[in-house]
């Protein structure tokens, strides 16, 4: 279905249309004419089906077509993200398709001055872009009022359960106007997210874009087993004999991206860290680079796996495996968004074996893998590990023999007793 078939304004059209976009996503096909009526939707999206489009782009429409009266400016629409890098994302999509519209919006999270986001509040914005832990701030400090808004957006309301931020959600929903529209996005519908949308959305319609925990189809997955201590010499030979030039990294720990951002500086490759502990004017101006083009590599925790938006990323790479398999989904769908392919490295150690496991059940299938002579494990990646341990001889009747160091231990223990 073509965007000129959903409904949307002229002016929104001509955003989307300059973004280069005429086909809408299965999500967006689903949610754009459901929010237009003004439903409340509980929607199923993964990462990379164009779901921020999919309530932006309505959510414009909707204020555009019912300008607010009275002549200061109050917050009507408010969407709440897990992520500084999200809001960041989300804030970026409403400026985007909304450049033709008379609409403010304002973004609000942590890690930078309160006091410009006082400003710009003060201005009068139509949309708020924020995370829960700095609202409440702002709430706190009576320096933002929510008492007009019309619609809420909870993206990836999943993620928002996972880092804790049910107790502030519920806080801000306290101060919200009984009646408006609700929009609930998420990666998955668990029992504490069916649980949320019972109590926040009002006979909503449910609308599911892929099958839960599936990876994009146009993902090219691989598994390379490798010794651990040679991760990082196959990782950067490969990324310079292929001449990957965008590829996102992930490590498990903060302490581990810095080290591999380090090691593939002292290799040749311009690479970056990205995570919690960098100031937010790092972690922005990183990101920059990198999708500049200034920066080869970004190496960064999970902080990054859904708060990242990279236009035509070709390449993300598992340095180590996630804990939680369903991480391994939301790191992958950094590629192939948007109707583009991508490839996913994993680089696999005998330790991490159990992880492959798991991510492999639940994709309900298994990973290629690609083996390079020199650098693969000893220990097959898939199998168990062989015993090295001799088999003990045995003796008359069943009973073992003890081994040559056994026999000398004995007979000094002899001689000391004697």
């Amino acid at each position: 279905m073509l965007f000129n078939q959903l409904g949307l304004s002229a002016e929104l059209l001509r955003a989307v249309d300059t973004q280069g976009y005429s086909q809408a996503t299965p999500i967006q096909q689903k949610a754009i004419p459901l929010i237009l009526e003004g439903r409340d939707v509980l929607a199923g999206a993964q990462t990379g089906t164009g779901k921020t489009a999919g309530f932006t782009l309505p959510l414009l429409h909707r204020l555009q077509k019912s300008p607010a009266s009275g002549k200061r400016r109050k917050v009507r629409a408010l969407i709440l993200t897990p992520t500084r890098e999200l809001a960041a994302q989300v804030g970026e999509s409403v400026r985007t398709y909304g450049r033709h519209l008379p609409i403010r919006s304002t973004k609000i999270f942590g890690g930078v001055s309160i006091n410009p986001q006082i400003a710009k509040l003060r201005d009068g914005v139509d949309i708020v872009i924020a995370t829960p832990g700095r609202l409440l701030d702002h709430l706190h400090q009576r320096t933002v009022d929510l008492s007009s808004v019309e619609v809420l957006v909870l993206d990836e309301a999943d993620r928002m359960l996972d880092m804790g931020f049910i107790r502030d959600i519920k806080k801000i929903i306290k101060v919200l106007p009984q009646q408006r529209q609700n929009l609930l996005f998420s990666a998955t519908f668990s029992n504490e997210i069916r649980s949320l949308a019972a109590t926040l959305l009002n006979s909503p319609v449910e609308v599911q874009a892929a099958a839960r925990n599936t990876a994009a189809e146009r993902i090219n997955q691989k598994v390379w087993p490798v010794d651990q201590s040679r991760k990082r010499e196959l990782l950067a030979h490969q990324i310079g004999t292929k001449n990957w030039q965008q590829v996102l990294v992930f490590a498990r720990t903060k302490h581990g991206a810095d080290r591999l951002s380090k090691q593939l500086n002292q290799d040749g490759l311009n690479a970056v860290a990205l995570h919690g502990n960098k100031s937010q004017a790092a972690r922005t101006r990183a990101l920059k680079e990198f999708k500049s083009g200034k920066v080869r590599v970004l190496v960064a925790t999970d902080v990054a796996a859904r708060g990242l938006d990279i236009e035509r990323l070709p390449h993300v790479v598992n340095y180590e495996l996630p804990h939680v398999a369903e991480d391994y989904v939301h790191r992958i769908g950094r590629t192939a968004r948007a109707g583009q392919e991508g490839t996913a490295v994993s680089l696999v150690c005998a330790e991490e074996e159990q992880r492959l496991k798991a991510i492999e059940r639940l994709l309900k299938k298994t990973i290629e893998r690609e083996n390079f002579p020199g650098y693969s494990s000893t220990t097959k990646v898939g199998s168990s590990p062989s015993r090295t341990r001799p088999p003990r001889n045995k003796g008359p009747r069943g009973t073992s023999t003890p081994r040559p160091g056994q026999r000398n231990r004995a007979r000094k223990a002899k001689r000391r007793i004697g």
